[in-house]
């Protein structure tokens, strides 16, 4: 495994993490519980964050330009709701 593929696994890992603590958070039945979950969640998004930055410095994530006419289409297939 190189590190590309370990950055990666690193980085669905977080944001699995992510998404168990976000459900937690929203369904904590406490102030201290949320409280907890909100922490844990903020301190993932943080690592998460961390994650996909490293990747894209060295290029592990590329990402393209959405075209201005992409935006416009999607707008107008929302507006209406």
């Amino acid at each position: 495994m190189n590190d590309k593929e370990i950055m990666e696994n690193m980085l669905l890992t977080a944001k699995g993490v992510c998404d168990l603590y976000m459900h937690g958070s929203v369904e904590s039945s406490t102030p201290n519980v949320h409280q907890a979950f909100n922490t844990a969640l903020n301190d993932a998004i943080t690592m998460q964050s961390g994650i996909y930055t490293a990747m894209t410095n060295h290029g592990w994530y590329p990402t393209e330009q959405a075209e201005s006419q992409q935006i416009q289409q999607v707008k107008q297939k929302y507006s209406c709701c």
